[in-house]
């Protein structure tokens, strides 16, 4: 009979055959945790209870870790417990996890205020380096909170005829936008600072910056775009001490911001949702809901 340890580190294999690597990190992290919370190197079924779960809630809180760190672990404890159900290897047991937080913490979505993000966009920061994260940030406020992911494998071939249509990385819905001179003309800056589209280095608008050469679907790939991921974060928050800042800020403060000055000037929220790409309104109200 298998282990719940033995049965994760199967179900890590599937997920990285089908290449969702996010997914197989998240249940490698899950796994880890709560076997370092029992202090023993495996984990059997019968140590997922609801005792055990509750404990193991507090124990986390009591490390610092956010509701939302706290509840994605739980979730793929959740998630493997019940695919160990499916094949047979662990009983059903109702409500296993009610008692513990499985949902997600809105309340750590933060948007910039407009003299923010004007300061963030367009203040010099004074150094080649800081001005490309800063025209990298701009980029992906004036595409529409543009997520990094789907900015970093964005591709010539994705733009035509003043329009960019791309394939969200997270959710493959389409998404099209127009592009305004202000868009182009920070496309065309950082097309020119980073040598693209040059000899030998074909397709992605931004591979140099990012150093994304690999698809995103390959494990190499997707080790690439988490190494990149890290350092424009890194860039960003150096970016905002340098240009006075005190907000914490990450690639996701662009997409935030913007959903919430779309809000602000009465966009429809189906026009919103559609440029966010999300796959329902219900989402975007959803992620609307958690600005003021």
């Amino acid at each position: 009979m298998l282990t719940f340890s033995s049965f994760t580190i199967r179900c890590i294999a599937v997920s990285e055959q089908n290449g969702r690597y996010a997914t197989a990190r998240l249940y490698k992290n899950a796994l880890h945790s709560y076997a370092l919370f029992l202090g023993r190197p495996s984990v059997a079924f019968p140590d997922i209870s609801r005792e055990n779960l509750k404990t193991y809630q507090q124990w986390l809180m009591d490390r610092g870790k956010s509701p939302n760190t706290v509840s994605t672990y739980l979730r793929m404890l959740r998630s493997l417990y019940n695919k160990g159900v499916d094949h047979g290897l662990a009983p059903y047991v109702r409500g296993l996890f009610h008692e513990v937080y499985t949902g997600v913490d809105i309340r750590h979505k933060k948007a910039l205020s407009r003299e923010s993000l004007r300061t963030l966009l367009f203040k010099d920061p004074g150094t080649e380096s800081l001005r490309r994260t800063q025209n990298t940030a701009r980029l992906s406020y004036e595409l529409c909170g543009m997520p990094f992911v789907d900015l970093a494998h964005l591709r010539k071939s994705d733009l035509s005829g003043g329009t960019l249509e791309y394939h969200r990385m997270k959710t493959g819905t389409t998404v099209r936008v127009r592009l305004l001179k202000p868009a182009l003309e920070t496309l065309s800056r950082l097309r020119k600072d980073e040598g693209c589209g040059r000899a030998g280095r074909p397709g992605s608008v931004l591979l140099r910056l990012f150093n994304c050469e690999h698809s995103y679907r390959s494990l190499e790939g997707y080790r690439e775009y988490q190494v990149a991921l890290r350092r424009y974060n890194a860039r960003l928050k150096q970016l905002g001490r340098k240009l006075g800042l005190k907000e914490d800020l990450s690639s996701y403060t662009l997409r935030h911001s913007w959903a919430t000055a779309a809000k602000n000037t009465g966009a429809p929220v189906e026009m919103i949702s559609e440029l966010l790409g999300h796959k329902s309104i219900r989402t975007t109200q959803i992620y609307l809901s958690a600005f003021d």
